[in-house]
């Protein structure tokens, strides 16, 4: 006979007590919420499969963490802030209830520490992979979403954060590059690296610079290059991007230093979480300093353009750089 808890058991045990109050004590089939007076509801989903996104031996507060995270940045990028999440959770049959302890500690560790309750979900079994996906709800204040749409030639491009990182860290995480053997400044490197892979770090605090003067944004989750181009194709713009201003850790340097072709793999490899804004000339000190007073690095990194060609990105010379993908791709 199984020592395993049944579902109704399990979700009482281990999600029920990460509920908001909208969630009804995940007693019911629906949540019910109201939107904050004068708020849109901004709705984002994204899936994680064990294999494809993060590895099955991540520490289970990691994998938890990282699936609200990647939700959480595109809730900042559009403006809103959070307001709760739906889990749907497939469990491979050898899951172990202490796994799931430590999955539920991390995810409820995040819920609280950036507002963002659970709300309902769905719990499975299934014969494949790991798989989880979070929908994240937010609001923002009536006809104010910044859209992915609405770069304008003449806007400044910014980047938050680092590029890079996570991509590299992967690398890392992958290859096992850094041994024992190996500099304690080169070990403290691949450690931060993977750190970056394995923790996303959702902007939210940008999210009220963005509404107030970003033209467009999205978060860059498949690599710079081609979301940018993805940016970019909707808004029907083009771009010049100094790729010398494009913002690199000290440790992502140090990779590229070593193995300059590491350069492509920062700027398409994906992972990063960061947010790309397009700004109005007219507004882009005003972002500077929002962003500032926010505790959130920001990067000019270039303009955009008339045009509907990809974007163009200069070296340090002025040539035009050629990528031989843009981005990561799931087909």
């Amino acid at each position: 006979m199984s020592d395993r808890p049944s579902e109704d058991d399990l979700i009482a045990r281990y999600f029920a007590p990460l509920a908001g109050e909208g969630g009804l004590g995940l007693r019911d089939d629906a949540a019910l919420i109201s939107p904050p007076q004068g708020c849109e509801i901004v709705l984002t989903v994204d899936g994680l499969i064990a294999g494809v996104h993060f590895f099955a031996e991540d520490p289970p507060e990691a994998i938890a963490k990282k699936a609200l995270r990647v939700n959480l940045s595109d809730l900042a990028a559009k403006g809103a802030a959070p307001l709760g999440f739906l889990l749907t959770l497939a469990l491979p049959r050898d899951w172990k209830p202490d796994w799931l302890e430590l999955f539920a500690r991390g995810l409820g560790e995040d819920a609280a520490a950036f507002a963002c309750p659970l709300l309902g979900g769905d719990t499975v079994s299934t014969p494949g992979p790991l798989t989880l996906s979070i929908t994240a709800l937010g609001a923002v204040p009536a006809g104010r979403m910044v859209p992915r749409d609405g770069a304008r030639a003449g806007d400044a491009l910014y980047v938050s954060g680092t590029i890079g990182d996570a991509a590299l860290g992967l690398r890392e995480r992958t290859a096992g590059l850094q041994s024992r053997d190996e500099p304690e400044g080169s070990r403290s490197n691949a450690a931060f690296l993977i750190d970056r892979y394995l923790a996303p770090q959702p902007r939210l605090a940008l999210a009220q610079a963005l509404r107030e003067h970003a033209s467009g944004a999205m978060d860059v989750s498949d690599g710079l290059v081609g979301d940018l181009a993805k940016m970019l194709r909707v808004s029907g713009a083009s771009a010049e991007v100094d790729i010398a201003r494009i913002p690199l850790s000290e440790a992502a340097r140090a990779a590229i230093a070593g193995e300059p072709r590491l350069l492509e793999t920062a700027l398409t490899g994906g992972d990063d979480y960061e947010i790309l804004a397009s700004v109005p000339q007219g507004r882009a000190l005003a972002f500077e300093g929002a962003a500032a007073a926010a505790g959130v690095a920001i990067t000019r990194i270039g303009t955009v353009t008339t045009g509907q060609a990809a974007p163009t990105f200069r070296d340090a010379r002025g040539a035009p750089m050629s990528f031989a993908r843009g981005s990561f791709a799931h087909f």
